[in-house]
């Protein structure tokens, strides 16, 4: 089961990540206060497929790609119907999409590391 998700091109350091997913659509956004990334002008937005077999290496591959300047300021995220990649820099985690749990201990480190809470809404997406 393929995973979707959406890469922010100026949240990585490494852009060649890029090229190991499909990318579906690609949109550009200018920035705003609500987006918390002021040394930027726009973001790029980039809807991906990643096939499961890659999903790991990629998710290990993003993990080090983010923006080490700002960490706390990007995460990456894919799912699929059952299990959910939430990346931040240096740290993966895979959630089952039924786990309360596992959302609350990613939602958590993130906001720990400063990233926004309303950027944090993983918990929303919990499949009952």
């Amino acid at each position: 089961m393929d995973y979707e998700g959406i890469i922010i091109e100026e949240s990585l350091e490494d852009r060649s990540v890029l090229d190991s997913v499909q990318i579906l659509d690609k949109r550009v956004e200018p920035i705003s206060a609500h987006h918390r990334t002021p040394w930027l002008e726009r973001w790029t937005l980039h809807t991906v497929r990643i096939p499961e077999s890659k999903a790991r290496q990629v998710a290990e591959g993003l993990s080090h790609a983010l923006d080490a300047a700002h960490p706390a300021s990007w995460y990456a995220d894919f799912k699929n119907e059952t299990h959910h990649y939430v990346i931040y820099r240096e740290r993966v985690f895979y959630i089952d999409r039924r786990s309360r749990e596992q959302y609350a201990k990613a939602v958590d480190y993130g906001v720990s590391r400063g990233l926004p809470e309303h950027q944090a809404d993983f918990l929303a997406l919990i499949e009952d």
